[in-house]
């Protein structure tokens, strides 16, 4: 895959509903694997295509990647020893110490690519109809579904969810809806309406938690309107909270990964198998590479001494 068809590449995921970054090297120092001008979009899931360098920066570009995609914002990265830099460092770089064995060094400017807004509106009512076309108009992606049609499948953690079933298989779409963890979700009703289906919920075993996720009643208070209006208010509380970085995605527990440092080199590495752990003295430390993991194991109480010093 060449570099612009990486760019093809985020677009087509972006497209797709997926949000991914593209990370391009913008200056390097060599010898280095990473080439000016290459590039690769990164997944949420830490998936790569294309290409920005070898085992020493890969898996820290990942990182930065997947942080970029959390936050929405684009950073600028320095990847080597700064040492070699002093204060030519400019402010706002994000500075990732890694310890390549080549000496060699990359500036990589990663970017998000997110997908156009997704909103769900579960009901058949005027005002869920009317909803969707001023949705559609500001180009979001947007899907109608039935409550009886809808579950938890038809949403994701960056879906706005909005329940507007006048009545109509309330609980049922709630209950779906609060399993799918979207980043919105609102029911069109009373507040006395939805105090009694949230209370329902919790009858039958919903977590607190999850029934805390709803507002009720969905958008902002524009007082007694129309169904049109009520649609306008629940569209501008969707734009005000995404405007405010209120609607990022919840972070999925099954992907949360502690980051700790290598205590060779002073790299940030993932807690996890792929950071060849190695239990000395009670606690386990963790290494970007093969060759840090054989010189800890060769001499640990030296870094051990190191990282206590420090």
């Amino acid at each position: 895959m060449d570099r612009w068809q990486v760019i093809e590449e985020a677009a087509a995921l972006a497209g797709r509903g997926e949000a991914v970054a593209l990370a391009t090297v913008v200056w390097r120092q060599g010898p280095t694997s990473g080439q000016l001008g290459s590039r690769a979009v990164i997944t949420e899931s830490g998936e790569v295509h294309g290409w920005i360098g070898g085992a020493c920066a890969e898996p820290s570009v990942i990182r930065q990647a997947q942080a970029v995609i959390a936050d929405g914002a684009p950073r600028l990265l320095l990847l080597g020893t700064t040492d070699k830099f002093g204060d030519a460092i400019p402010d706002g770089m994000t500075v990732v110490p890694i310890a390549c064995q080549s000496e060699g060094a990359l500036e990589v400017y990663i970017e998000p690519v997110l997908p156009a807004p997704h909103l769900v509106v579960v009901g058949r009512s005027p005002m869920a109809h009317a909803l969707v076309d001023l949705a559609r108009a500001l180009s979001w992606r947007v899907d109608l579904i039935d409550w009886t049609k809808f579950t938890a499948g038809d949403a994701g953690k960056r879906s706005m969810v909005v329940v507007a079933t006048q009545g109509h298989g309330d609980e049922e779409a709630i209950e779906q809806a609060v399993a799918a963890r979207p980043a919105y979700l609102g029911l069109v009703g009373s507040r006395k309406r939805g105090a009694a289906v949230l209370g329902y919920l919790a009858e039958r075993g919903v977590a607190k938690e999850q029934l805390d996720l709803v507002r009720v009643p969905a958008g902002l208070d524009l007082g007694r309107t129309t169904h049109t209006e009520i649609a306008v208010a629940i569209l501008a509380e969707l734009v005000q909270l995404r405007a405010a970085g209120k609607l990022g995605a919840p972070e999925d527990p099954a992907r949360a990964g502690s980051e700790t440092v290598d205590p060779v080199c002073g790299m940030t590495v993932t807690a996890g198998p792929a950071g060849r752990p190695l239990d000395y003295e009670g606690i386990t430390y963790y290494f970007c590479s093969a060759g840090c993991r054989a010189r800890f194991e060769a001499s640990p109480a030296s870094y051990v001494r190191k990282e206590t010093r420090c």
